[in-house]
């Protein structure tokens, strides 16, 4: 063996812990357990007595808070924090696809189930849904890293809806429309 290399038998070994030292450490998670009931049977008490909480000059779980702290709480405790930076996304939309696309194109509707994540939007114009069908990539890289990874998966894109058909006079009972010449 060279100088520089330590001999591996002469490395120091860790000792393995003894009765003693787990009869030490069972010991100290009895207390600790112990600790903990009494903790919770105190609680139990005040609780029955009228509260244990007493106003003071401390902070404490009573105070007011401010509306904006407030509100994210209750998003955050109802897992709403998704479904409302989506909504905040359909109110910045002119933002996020420019003004062009967002004068003929409005974002309806978002499907939050895990499997789907899917953002319906619905343009005024075919031509303008074709566009967007060529952008939606893009548009999703987009909203993702606006909002979250994965959060948008899917741009589903609907053309113009037209007014519904009416009856008339040169309209036979029970047709489809123009294209339904075959009864």
């Amino acid at each position: 063996m060279t100088e520089n290399t330590p001999d591996p038998a002469a490395a120091p070994k860790v000792p393995e812990p003894s009765g003693v030292d787990l009869a030490r450490v069972a010991l100290r998670a009895a207390k600790e357990q112990a600790r903990a009931r009494g903790d919770a049977a105190q609680q139990k008490k005040q609780a029955r007595r009228g509260g244990g909480l007493r106003s003071g000059s401390g902070a404490d779980g009573r105070d007011p808070m401010a509306l904006g702290a407030a509100i994210n709480r209750l998003l955050t405790e109802r897992g709403w924090e998704t479904p409302a930076a989506v909504g905040g996304v359909m109110g910045r939309w002119p933002q996020i696809v420019g003004d062009d696309l967002a004068n003929h194109c409005v974002p309806l509707r978002y499907d939050d189930d895990p499997a789907e994540r899917v953002l319906t939007v619905q343009c005024d114009s075919t031509a303008w849904a074709t566009q967007l069908r060529l952008l939606a990539p893009e548009l999703v890289k987009r909203l993702n890293q606006d909002l979250g990874h994965g959060t948008v998966r899917l741009i589903k894109v609907q053309g113009p809806g037209g007014p519904p058909r009416r009856y008339g006079p040169l309209r036979a009972p029970g047709s489809k429309g123009p294209g339904d010449t075959y009864g």
